[in-house]
């Protein structure tokens, strides 16, 4: 009897344990399928390996958004007397992503997802999967998402610090809906600035293209002749044709690492507001150097002062990568992680210096801060406005002509409803060479640009 039941209970364990096991391993990554042999050498060109090797990384992004809408009756209550009626109406949405890691992580464009209520992943294998959102970050225009699968094709990803003006690139994405499409063309351009009236801001040193990018192709890969990822595509220029943009991938790498860790980005502050330094320039100033990033400010308590760099200071190199802009020591110092300490290669005088910076976190006010030392404003909160309590005397927005009681209603072309929101939109313009203040005067709101430098 006791034999029998023990054979029993065996058998009821040997039963149970393949149905436990498949609940918790996912299948393996199926690899991908090869080129036909009877595909001649001649016909396998780099273009036709980077295609075949990153379509099973490269995802559709279909999104599905609510909207509420208050409706009335245009002729019975043409002025809402009554109230109206609320609807709801549904709007898709398509796009494109790829896998950045094999356990589900997939990168896309913010405002591909943006304001979406569903987001489905469609994978290269058919499966049609839900994601849910991780992180976003507007000002590089990307998030992250997340499957539950594991062993996807990830895409391998190179860098972007050593593209060549006029080398092969590879876009891949799904224009129109099109899925998998693969388009090819050159690196035209580095380091655009290009604004976008869709979401309302400019984007900075963008990847210029020739290869088409198209609507839905906002996400895709953009890859280099070796098959590796360099950029992601960005479809913000409707008007144009011929000419793509694409984030840079090492700029990328950063944000998509601290959307994963933190769910939002740790900004790097190092406190200098530079200038781009032309040859012209350089020569006006009497400077060794002929071209770099030209200090024009430290920030009292920053870094940067902290490290000793000084205004007047030309910085040629970040980390040994050679820097010949304001554009290019952006994306360098973006790409930097807070309290990793970096060295500075500047030329003060007619000497060449090397400075150890440590960025940090900036400080929690460095906006208003920023408002109150190069413009002299003071402000409130107001009824979800935000209004100018105090102008300095003799400061630069006294002799504009702004008065107290006048209306800030944007940074940069971003509406601002509290002293919060103005807050951030400036931190996020401290290392640039100036603002533009949106104010409400007089009834008429007026464009005002403020230098950094003071």
């Amino acid at each position: 009897m006791k034999l029998r039941t023990l054979l029993l209970l065996l058998a009821v364990a040997l039963a149970c344990k393949p149905q436990a096991e498949s609940q918790t391993i996912s299948p393996p990554r199926q690899p991908a399928a090869t080129i036909p042999p009877t595909v001649s050498a001649s016909r396998r060109t780099p273009v036709v390996v980077v295609a075949h090797n990153i379509l099973p990384s490269v995802v559709n992004i279909q999104t599905e958004a609510t909207i509420r809408r208050r409706e009335v009756d245009p002729y019975f209550d043409p002025f809402g007397f009554f109230g109206g009626q609320d609807r709801v109406y549904s709007s898709q949405s398509l796009g494109s992503g790829f896998v950045w890691s094999g356990d589900g992580i997939i990168v896309t464009n913010n405002h591909v997802v943006e304001g979406a209520s569903k987001i489905t992943a469609n994978l290269s294998d058919g499966r049609q999967l839900p994601a849910r959102l991780i992180g976003v970050d507007p000002d590089s225009d990307l998030a992250v998402l997340k499957v539950d699968a594991r062993g996807l094709a990830a895409a391998p990803i190179g860098t972007s610090s050593d593209l060549l003006i006029g080398e092969t690139v590879v876009a891949v994405g799904n224009p129109f809906g099109l899925s998998g499409t693969v388009t090819t063309g050159v690196v035209s351009a580095l380091g655009r600035s290009v604004p976008s009236k869709e979401v309302g801001r400019t984007f900075t040193d963008f990847i210029q293209t020739d290869a088409s990018i198209n609507p839905g192709n906002s996400g895709g890969p953009l890859l280099n002749i070796e098959g590796k990822v360099i950029g992601i595509n960005v479809a913000i220029y409707a008007q144009a044709q011929g000419i793509g943009f694409a984030i840079p991938v090492d700029r990328a790498k950063k944000v998509i690492q601290d959307l994963l860790r933190y769910g939002q980005v740790h900004s790097a502050w190092i406190g200098a507001v530079t200038a781009t330094l032309t040859p012209e320039e350089a020569k006006r100033l009497n400077l060794r150097a002929s071209k770099g990033a030209l200090v024009a400010r430290v920030f009292a308590g920053s870094p940067a002062q902290n490290a000793g760099l000084r205004t007047g200071d030309v910085i040629i190199a970040v980390g040994g990568k050679p820097v010949d802009s304001r554009e290019s020591f952006s994306t360098y110092s973006a790409t930097l992680p807070s309290g990793q300490p970096v060295e500075l290669s500047v030329v003060r005088g007619g000497n060449s210096e090397r400075v150890q910076v440590r960025p940090a976190e900036p400080p929690s006010n460095l906006g208003i801060r920023i408002l109150e030392e190069t413009a002299g404003i003071h402000v409130v909160d107001q009824a979800r406005s935000v209004v100018i309590d105090q102008v300095d005397r003799a400061s630069r927005a006294d002799r504009i002509g702004i008065t107290r009681g006048d209306v800030i209603v944007g940074v940069n072309g971003i509406e601002v409803h509290s002293t919060r929101e103005l807050n951030a939109e400036l931190i996020r313009s401290a290392e640039r060479s100036s603002y533009v203040l949106n104010v409400l005067h007089g009834g008429v709101i007026y464009g005002l640009t403020f230098p950094m430098a003071v």
